[in-house]
């Protein structure tokens, strides 16, 4: 069973550039992971400081091999610095379809 999430978290005034940057080489390691099907992530048209990242993977251990890559521990570090709070906000998703 597939594992879909997304991330929401909103740039510190004056870090957007920096959060993209971050986010687009976060993606380009993200999306060759083996068990990544996607990887997707975007600014809200009417707000470019909030992001919104849409996450599937092929299932748990999927997941599990992602959230326990060494880059990914580089960007939550250097995006703790950069966003409101301390770190991204996930939300779970079910598939509705079957």
């Amino acid at each position: 069973m597939t594992k879909s999430l997304y991330a929401e978290f909103t740039a510190l005034p004056g870090k957007e550039q920096r959060v993209s940057e971050i986010l687009q080489i976060l993606a380009a390691h993200v999306r060759r992971e083996e068990g990544n099907v996607v990887f997707q992530p975007f600014t809200r048209a009417t707000d470019p400081r909030r992001f919104f990242v849409f996450e599937e993977y092929v299932n748990d251990a999927a997941f599990d091999a992602h959230i326990s890559a060494e880059y990914g521990a580089r960007f939550n570090a250097e995006l703790a610095t950069l966003i409101e709070g301390t770190s991204s906000d996930l939300t779970w998703l079910a598939s509705i379809d079957s």
